[in-house]
């Protein structure tokens, strides 16, 4: 029961995101709402690094983020960021699929050295860690996309871009 939730789960959101992904302006990946702000750019390569992250959940035990470079060059265009994106996606997906129910309750950990930042069992961090988390940074790809003026695509219902159609 535990897996259908979670297989539920994760595709829904992750699908919401593609969708979100799918309107990046290409022309507009520099640009950025506030300097202290990632680049349009940045933020959607972070949204696939956390795929990676969801990723590393089921193949390892813990991630320890100070052996994780801290960034990666911002990937360029939307069809950059699709590609990559859904390759991890597959893998996610296939880890998903062939996960069995024992081990999303194996305890996971999230360290940065020797500091443990969180440790739970592998649904919960999959969950907070990994969704969450991919959710928390999606909201904000919506925002840039808001103020660049870019329709939105509904995700829970239809936007407001989507209101009467």
């Amino acid at each position: 029961m535990m897996k259908q939730l979670i297989l539920g789960d994760a595709k829904q959101e992750l699908a919401g995101t593609r969708r979100i992904l799918e309107r990046l302006p290409n022309e507009q990946m520099m640009w950025k709402p506030h300097g202290k702000s990632m680049t349009l750019g940045g933020l959607t390569t972070h949204l696939i690094n956390l795929v990676n992250w969801q990723v590393a959940i089921f193949l390892h035990s813990e991630l320890d983020l100070s052996a994780v470079p801290q960034r990666r060059e911002a990937l360029g265009t939307r069809e950059e960021v699709l590609e990559e994106f859904d390759a991890n996606v597959a893998k996610l997906e296939k880890l998903l699929d062939e996960c069995e129910e024992d081990k999303l309750a194996e305890e996971w950990t999230l360290r940065s050295g020797d500091h443990i930042i969180l440790r739970q069992p592998r649904a919960m961090a999959f969950r907070t860690f990994g969704l969450s988390h991919m959710i928390h940074h999606r909201a904000q790809l919506g925002v840039y996309l808001r103020l660049l003026d870019i329709p939105l695509p509904g995700l829970y219902g239809p936007s407001a871009d989507e209101q009467g159609k």
